[in-house]
């Protein structure tokens, strides 16, 4: 059993608005790339990747997670593997985004043009695999 922290119930009707949002901050994502501004293009990708999950998360379970850390919520992602396919690869892409946040988000450590494009990349495929499995759920 994944232990999966607080959660709060929410509509899954709005999943949609969850997914708006994260590709609003992609869209973001792209725009500071463009202006060399790695870290906030780093970190914009990142919370489309977040906002990606809770819609997600909302779609299929209506849930998303209360905790302050965001690994719990991709803790909940993986509760809802039997509902999804593919749900083990993209819990581990969604880990792999969040270790960037903390070192780029509060330390001195400037994300790089490369690191910022491979976040933008990796983010934009859960981001479109979020808008298949809203679509899919029909919410």
């Amino acid at each position: 059993m994944v232990k999966r922290g607080r959660t709060s119930e929410v509509p899954r009707r709005e999943a949609k608005v969850l997914l708006a949002k994260a590709v609003e901050f992609m869209a973001m994502a792209r725009l500071a790339d463009s202006a060399e501004e790695h870290d906030a293009s780093m970190l914009m990708s990142v919370h489309a990747a977040i906002a990606a999950n809770d819609a997600i998360c909302v779609a299929l379970l209506g849930l998303r997670s209360s905790e302050p850390d965001h690994v719990r919520g991709v803790d909940l992602l993986e509760s809802a593997a039997h509902l999804e396919e593919d749900v083990g690869t993209r819990v581990r892409q969604l880990r792999s985004l969040l270790e960037q946040k903390t070192p780029i988000a509060y330390t001195a450590r400037r994300a790089t043009a490369s690191e910022a494009r491979d976040g933008i990349r990796r983010a934009l495929r859960f981001v479109e695999w979020a808008e298949q499995v809203v679509a899919r759920a029909r919410v």
